[in-house]
């Protein structure tokens, strides 16, 4: 059909077909706009396999952290440990070395058993016979044994060594058969050190024995903690006369059999 126009009859446009589909979402040539919107169907995917669903989200939970937290509060809990035992040490540390002596597990305080034994100041020449072996009181000879830290390889005479106690000396003693690291790590807590003093001893009911005046305590084993919790009571404290007592120019020999001679003594000093 053709229209008439004041040019002549207008032929319609012919449309020419590239072979090409319109791009998705451009409406076709010719197409109304509007035309192939949504209507509300859910999209087909590729290959017609059904419609797509819909991607929902995946939330990431952070949760939280407990590392921080954990170090937080095991920081926290050493602290309050830490205070505490420096608390209880100071509380211990601040009592009467008489009480801190009664709590020591298995020591034996012959000051509460026989008073009378432990006033001290009796001088005796020749061997003394002692009720309690080692001895940890009583009469003595007037020289005491040197107690600056010496460790003795043989026995001593205890009639020295309890003149030694009087004046505030620990008196550490163990069985000959002792064993070589045993005795090693009691000679390292005694050599040196003032008011101290290592030896063997026959006859021991237990392998070790320490002696302060008026007090004893037997242990199986060198690596017993009391060992060193009655050296830190006693040591000094024990002493019947003072502090100031002498440890020192004492009998340096060997032998159960006691030296009456005071050549090596200082006149004028404690005995």
């Amino acid at each position: 059909m053709s229209i008439s126009t004041p040019g002549g009859p207008e032929r319609r446009p012919t449309v020419v077909s590239t072979g090409k589909k319109p791009a998705a979402g451009r409406p076709a040539s010719g197409a109304k706009p509007g035309a192939g919107k949504s209507t509300g169907t859910p999209r087909q995917t590729a290959g017609g396999k059904g419609p797509r669903k819909p991607i929902t989200p995946v939330k990431v939970s952070q949760g939280r952290s407990w590392g921080p937290i954990a170090l937080f509060v095991a920081v926290g809990v050493l602290a309050v440990a830490i205070v505490g035992v420096a608390a209880w040490a100071t509380f211990q540390g601040s009592k009467p070395w008489e009480k801190r002596a009664a709590g020591i597990a298995g020591v034996v305080d012959f000051r509460a058993k026989d008073a009378k034994m432990v006033q001290g100041g009796q001088h005796q020449q020749g061997p003394v016979k002692y009720d309690i072996n080692p001895p940890v009181a009583g009469a003595h000879n007037a020289a005491w044994q040197n107690c600056m830290g010496d460790v003795y390889d043989a026995p001593i005479a205890s009639e020295h060594a309890v003149h030694s106690l009087e004046h505030g000396a620990v008196w550490i003693t163990y069985r000959p058969d002792l064993p070589a690291d045993q005795v090693a790590k009691l000679r390292e807590k005694v050599q040196g050190k003032e008011k101290l003093m290592l030896s063997p001893f026959e006859g021991l009911d237990k392998p070790i024995s320490l002696q302060a005046w008026g007090y004893q305590l037997k242990v199986d084993n060198a690596d017993d903690g009391r060992i060193d919790e009655f050296i830190k009571t006693l040591r000094v404290n024990a002493s019947v006369e003072g502090p100031n007592a002498l440890c020192s120019r004492g009998i340096t020999a060997t032998g159960t059999t006691p030296r009456d001679d005071l050549g090596n003594q200082m006149p004028g000093q404690p005995q």
